[in-house]
């Protein structure tokens, strides 16, 4: 590897001067700084990363914490534009961006969440995708390390959070304007902040609405698990008293709901009506196009991403604040318009 030293024997100038040149300083000649320049980029010299951070405090490289519980990974379409977007703002700033795990080798040794963090010098993080509630999240989040997290809000710190309440609020009253009062709701059974909200929300909006929702009519499936899905599909159209409209999850596991109607002989919309969330590109090649809340997945990511580097490069100008996205309802053919039957 070419050293700082090799420059300065090549150029006939001693080490400090090659420093000089190479990191900007005023204080030596044009020609000097150009004939060094052209001495390091001829013998393909490459600055040392560690002793760049010394030096100015600063990696150029953001951790990303992501994990995914379903064992989706990247192909979760909605995390995957996200981050796909998250880093094409980073990359346009300048900075390159590094996954978080616990174990980096067997040199280094297990590290929990934070002590990667620092270990890699990130210069701030994204946090997505995660068991919030993780005692190493915590940790992570309660450090001095700029964070921004997708969906959760930490205390006294950054949040970009997609609008769930009025997203489904959204597409309950939809419903409810074609006609629908027996909607049921298939939901994922975890305990996070986007579950909460968007559970709360169309059992309120109903409940504003005057529709009952029987405790059947709330059968649990975790997202994008379209089998879990096929299942609760089944039994809400097995069900005596059996809803007229059913929410998904997800557009995904809409695809299992979609599989248990036909198998049971029935027809979407003819026969019971549909409804997804996020607004996946699948969902508009079904036949009929499936009605959903289309989610602006890569303004969260680029939000996300200006948000951090704002943090990063102007932590006391920057405001802490939950920068709320809102989505957009898409009316599919999936949804029966019963008015006037």
């Amino acid at each position: 590897m070419v050293s700082m030293k090799d420059i300065a024997r090549e150029c006939g100038v001693s080490v400090a001067a090659v420093s000089k040149a190479l990191s900007g300083q005023p204080d030596i000649s044009e020609a000097t700084r150009e004939r060094i320049k052209k001495a390091a980029e001829d013998m393909g010299y490459q600055p040392n990363s560690a002793a760049k951070v010394l030096r100015t405090h600063k990696s150029n490289n953001i951790g990303i914490l992501f994990v995914d519980e379903a064992h989706n990974g990247l192909t979760n379409e909605f995390f995957a534009l996200l981050l796909d977007r998250f880093k094409h703002v980073a990359d346009s700033k300048g900075y390159d961006i590094t996954f978080i795990n616990r174990g980096l080798s067997s040199n280094v040794g297990n590290m929990n969440y934070l002590a990667h963090a620092r270990y890699r010098a990130f210069d701030g993080v994204l946090i997505a995708c995660m068991d919030f509630h993780d005692a190493e999240v915590i940790e992570l989040a309660q450090s001095n390390i700029p964070i921004v997290s997708i969906d959760y809000c930490f205390d006294n710190r950054m949040a970009v959070v997609s609008d769930n309440v009025n997203g489904m609020r959204e597409l309950v009253i939809h419903c409810a304007k074609m006609g629908h009062k027996k909607i049921a709701y298939i939901h994922d059974g975890n305990d996070s902040e986007v579950t909460k909200a968007r559970v709360a929300s169309f059992k309120e909006t109903m409940e504003g609405l005057g529709l009952p929702v029987p405790e059947e009519y709330l059968p649990v499936a975790e997202y994008r698990k379209t089998e879990r899905a096929r299942i609760a599909t089944e039994k809400l159209i097995k069900l005596p008293d059996r809803p007229t409209c059913i929410l998904y999850p997800d557009d995904f596991s809409a695809l299992g709901g979609i599989a248990a109607i036909k198998e049971a002989g029935l027809e979407i919309p003819k026969d019971i009506s549909i409804v997804g969330y996020d607004g996946i590109r699948v969902g508009r090649h079904l036949t009929p196009s499936l009605t959903t809340l289309r989610q602006p997945t890569e303004l969260i990511g680029e939000t996300a991403a200006q948000k951090l580097i704002s943090l990063i490069e102007h932590p006391l100008e920057t405001q802490i604040e939950k920068v709320v996205i809102k989505g957009r309802l898409y009316d599919g053919g999936s949804v029966r318009d019963l008015r006037y039957e």
